[in-house]
Formats: structure tokens, sequence, C-alpha cells
């Protein structure tokens, strides 16, 4: 069993590059830590290669790479990172799906996370990113999804253009905005329905506002000006779907 123990190995210095963004579009790859994550994405059918300490014992029928923990910290995220990775092609597209949910420029990695495991416990289709949303394949946001993103369909789309599109197809289209919305538990369900969630700190956009049929708000106690958007989110999935 060879084990590689230099941080200068060729491969292990081109695997790295998967830390970076950049590369990770480049490559169409990304890095996956931890058993659970390893496990999930060899379900999913996305896993290439295995990266993993020798005292690591793993069964999965997928090429490996052994090498030392030192070896492996330099692929991680994480100062003290479990013993397994696993290096991932990026997950293919589908079709949009009748219950939608759009993100507009959401920032926080860890949102995002909240945000996907929320919409595969309530049933959403498929969530759209926005050009400028965090990266899906950044490894918060992978971590806090707790590998729920292997299990929906998340596509990036100029917003704009797709909200067209979807109105042409029969889409309800909703936006979320404090003022002048309609409380969710007041909002008729229909069979095809997209929900646009903003920025933490703008919200959703004016112009992407203006697009919209219909805006909802959560109705709440008036000492508390706002919510978390991924607890908001979560809240808006639940009642709506």
């Amino acid at each position: 069993m060879e084990i590689i123990k230099s941080l200068d190995n060729k491969k292990i210095k081109g695997l790295s590059k998967l830390l970076i963004k950049k590369y990770r579009d480049l490559e169409n790859k990304f890095i996956v830590e931890g058993e659970h994550l390893v496990l999930e994405a060899y379900k999913a059918g996305v896993l290439l290669e295995i990266i993993r300490c020798p005292e690591y014992e793993c069964n999965l029928n997928v090429s490996e790479t052994i090498v030392t923990y030192e070896v492996l910290k330099k692929l991680s995220f994480t100062k003290t990172p479990q013993k397994i990775m696993g290096i991932c092609k990026k997950i293919s597209e589908k079709e949009i799906g009748n219950k939608v949910l759009i993100l507009d420029d959401i920032q926080d990695p860890g949102n995002l996370g909240t945000i996907i495991r929320s919409a595969v416990a309530f049933n959403v289709d498929t969530i759209v990113l926005s050009s400028n949303t965090v990266d899906l394949y950044n490894d918060k946001v992978l971590r806090s999804s707790e590998g729920m993103f292997f299990h929906i369909n998340i596509i990036k789309r100029d917003i704009n253009n797709l909200i067209k599109e979807l109105k042409d197809k029969g889409y309800y289209v909703l936006g979320t905005k404090v003022d002048g919305g309609k409380d969710i538990r007041k909002i008729a369900h229909t069979e095809k329905m997209a929900i646009i969630v903003g920025n933490e700190g703008a919200g959703v956009k004016e112009e992407i506002l203006d697009m919209c049929d219909d805006y909802l708000y959560i109705a709440m106690n008036l000492k508390c000006e706002s919510l978390n958007v991924g607890v908001a989110t979560s809240i808006i999935l639940y009642e709506l779907f």
C-alpha cells in the first residue's frame, strides 16, 4: 500500500486547488469531508475518488489515494479534519419542478446550507441560485446542509430572465416583502409556485419584486423587526409546502 507523505506531491498540489472556487469551476469538481458526506456523494453517484488516512477503513467501490494525516490536512478547509474525504464531480442540473425556491444573492454559506436542508424537508423541487449567491460548493455550505444538497435539484440562473420564463409557463411568483405583502397563512396555493427570498441585508431587489405576482410576509411580534433569512425561509416553506 503506497502512502503519499509529501505535501509537495504533484497530485496533492493539484487537488488542493479545489479549495478555490475558480478551480472548482474549471475542473467541475469539489471536495467533501467526513464519512457522512462521502457516503452521500457515493449514493448520489458523483464520488470520483476517496482520499483517506491508512488507519481509516473504507469499503466503497471507488478508487482511493492513501495519505498521511498531514497531507490530508493540506486538502481540508478545517484545522482538524476527519480522516476521509472525497473528490466529487459537480451535480448535474435537472428540469425545474413545480415548487421552486429562488435565492436572490444569499451571501452567508451557513444560511444557504440551512435553506437547502429546509427545502428538502418541505418538498421543494428546485432551488435557483442567482449569479451572485454564495458558491454552492463552498465548504461551509456543504457541511451546514448535512448532505441534503445531494437530494434536491439546484441550478444557477439569471433571475430576471428566469422569472419571465416561469410566468410564461403559469407559475405563481411570490416575493418576500416586509411591507405591503400578504400574511403567508392567507396565500392561495397553486400547482406551480415560485418563492423569491432576498439577500440578508437588502432583501429582494426592487426590479425583481416588480416582476412578482404577489408578495408575502411572516406575521410576528412587533418587538422583532426581522428574522434570519434561513429561519424565515424555513417558516415560509413549511407554511406553503
